[in-house]
């Protein structure tokens, strides 16, 4: 991990800081951010790295729906997903960037995030993420999305578009290509998004920050 590190140095402090002020600008009016080749490029080369060379046993047919109620729905999406729990040298990393992350939020923003959840998504070629929302209204569970893309060298002709649908006069959405490094964040409640299929393997983080729903009876985040 050092010998990575110091070969493909991070961005310093006050770079993330800036990235962090324009996600939280973004967030604050718009509700969602998109910010290409964004995510420090050490971190994003550990990431890429640690994902391609994971065997395919260690990933999981993805279900839709949240905890007691998930289940397998081909038709609405057939990609494979590895939880990250911070077990590797790459997953540490991202999990530190990230609570970096989360406390910039916080204090800008007053969003009460309490805990992160992320998993690597892979889907092969021809896989896909039909239109769903990531929490619903009323349920205080995931309130902010997060994803990034860890495919060098994408090109504009291979698909594997993220779609945010964000304006009732706007069908078509704002497609987002899967390129390296590239952050996007949004309300989890407010927008639905899909996954259009893609010509080629096309790997990706999908992250949520979520609020502190403990009560007497549950301990929040479910184990």
């Amino acid at each position: 991990m050092t010998l990575l590190l110091q070969q493909y140095p991070t961005k310093s402090a006050a770079s993330s800081d800036a990235l962090f002020a324009k996600i939280v600008n973004d967030l604050a009016n718009d509700g969602y951010s998109i910010q290409a080749n964004a995510l420090p490029l050490g971190l994003t080369d550990i990431l890429h790295t640690h994902v391609v060379n994971l065997p395919q046993y260690k990933f999981n047919l993805a279900r839709v729906g949240r905890e007691s109620n998930q289940q397998l729905n081909a038709q609405i999406r057939n990609d494979k997903t590895l939880w990250i729990y911070g077990d590797s040298p790459a997953g540490q990393e991202w999990l530190k960037w990230t609570q970096a992350l989360q406390l910039y939020l916080n204090r800008h923003l007053l969003m009460g995030l309490f805990s992160f959840e992320s998993h690597f998504s892979h889907y092969a070629k021809g896989n896909y993420y039909k239109k769903h929302v990531d929490a619903f209204k009323g349920q205080a569970n995931r309130v902010l999305s997060l994803v990034t893309y860890l495919n060098p060298q994408w090109q504009d002709t291979q698909g594997g578009e993220l779609v945010i649908y964000n304006q009732p006069g706007n069908p078509e959405g704002i497609k987002v290509l899967p390129k390296y490094g590239t952050l996007v964040l949004f309300l989890s409640e407010e927008f639905e998004h899909e996954v259009k299929p893609a010509q080629r393997d096309r790997y990706s983080i999908a992250g949520w920050f979520r609020v502190n729903t403990s009560t007497r009876e549950q301990v929040d985040p479910p184990l």
